[in-house]
């Protein structure tokens, strides 16, 4: 749900829809320590040597020829530079590959690493409701205790973090920060910095009372997270969830760089055609929660969040609604464009938008798009990851590839992102 400003335009309405604090609020700047080198070529997950995503040679499944025919059209439909795609059926193959190519003369191939962006929410939140299970939080709870210095931090809760109803602006869509984005993209962000922007307005709404997407509450809800289990949030994502799905490749990254091999991105966001690649995405999220992954770990970060696999049944019932069905709408202080209605059929839960039954995250910013969802009814996951030519149509491409694979495999259950 990361959307980046346009040079020629706002998305308001796409921003509304997905949408100073000094440190001492938060404790939370960026870590002095960074990450581990990524493994040379040919020595580790996805290196080439050992490699675990692979494309489908010759499919003998319908099913996974019809899921190649349309992403080969798609891709030329919608002037893509490559598209990525696995989808799974009760966990077990139907097709996996990777069409296009990453960059001049370099094919697209599965196991190349992207940027994930808001995925890393439904990790989150999914590792938030095993601390409630373990009784070291309640989502009831009021944040004052981890962020005495917030506003109104008496009357927000963990759960309204988690499920973006506190009523703080979106960073994201604030002019002002999409100014200093587009003119630095390689700037890095703190989260003091990234917080001045919501906490300069006044609240949209009082606290529990509407909905609307912001950013600024997965940076408050990691600090309160790591606050509770004096766990770094990358540390704490990598032991509760990705290891336990199996997910070799994905990892959190405190520099804009990415492991080997590299799915590269381009964008037009700032009126060139330009790579983005290495833009520096620390404003994305939290410090810790910057992730990367290749097309096979985003499907089945798909299957096991969207089956619930690391949380009890009462949490899960919790993820899919955490209390925000009937939430949203336009009021005197927020207009229906900010304050989105919030649907049976389609509404935010924890960490991840629930549409028409189908679980989602659909990560899109500095060039990059994708999206993992899971239709539990037909335990049907679908990852798909695309980047852009000059001439790709605005918005989240990745999606409408993903729409017309579930309109073949799933008739009758739309994959419709409003």
């Amino acid at each position: 749900m990361t959307q980046t400003p346009s040079a020629r335009r706002r998305r308001t309405r796409t921003a509304a829809r997905t949408a100073l604090l000094c440190a001492a609020l938060l404790g939370l700047t960026a870590p002095t320590t960074v990450a581990s080198p990524a493994p040379a070529p040919g020595t580790g997950p996805g290196g080439g040597g050992g490699r675990d995503c692979v494309r489908t040679e010759n499919p003998r499944d319908p099913r996974a020829r019809q899921v190649l025919e349309i992403a080969h059209k798609a891709k030329n439909e919608l002037a893509l530079n490559s598209v990525e795609l696995r989808v799974t059926i009760d966990g077990h193959e139907v097709a996996t590959d990777a069409l296009g190519q990453s960059m001049t003369g370099v094919p697209a191939e599965p196991d190349m690493h992207f940027r994930a962006g808001s995925v890393a929410f439904a990790h989150i939140a999914t590792g938030l409701l095993q601390l409630v299970e373990e009784k070291k939080v309640r989502l009831d709870d009021t944040v004052e205790r981890w962020l005495p210095d917030l506003p109104k931090a008496e009357q927000i809760t963990v759960r309204m973090l988690a499920n973006n109803t506190t009523g703080l602006h979106d960073y994201v869509t604030d002019p002002a920060f999409g100014a200093e984005l587009e003119a630095h993209p390689f700037k890095h962000w703190t989260p003091a910095e990234l917080l001045a922007f919501p906490l300069k307005h006044s609240f949209w709404y009082e606290p529990g009372t509407s909905w609307s997407y912001s950013h600024a509450n997965y940076l408050l809800l990691t600090t309160v997270i790591e606050k509770i289990t004096g766990t770094r949030i990358d540390t704490f994502m990598k032991e509760r969830v990705w290891k336990p799905l199996g997910l070799r490749n994905t990892r959190n990254n405190f520099t804009p760089d990415i492991p080997r091999p590299v799915l590269h991105a381009f964008t037009s966001d700032r009126g060139l055609y330009e790579e983005s690649t290495f833009w520096n995405p620390s404003w994305t999220t939290a410090p810790g929660a910057v992730i990367t992954t290749d097309v096979c770990d985003l499907a089945r970060s798909a299957e096991g969040i969207g089956k619930g696999e690391l949380i009890s049944p009462r949490s899960y019932r919790t993820l899919l609604d955490p209390g925000t069905v009937g939430l949203g709408g336009a009021s005197p202080t927020c207009p229906a464009s900010i304050c989105l209605k919030q649907t049976e059929a389609q509404h935010f839960g924890l960490g991840v938008i629930v549409v028409n039954g189908w679980l989602v995250q659909n990560p899109s910013f500095s060039g990059y798009q994708a999206i993992q969802a899971y239709l539990p009814s037909k335990r049907l996951a679908i990852a798909v990851s695309a980047t852009k030519t000059a001439t790709t149509p605005d918005g989240n491409q990745a999606e409408v590839v993903a729409q017309r694979i579930a309109a073949k495999l799933a008739p009758g259950t739309p994959l419709t992102i409003d």
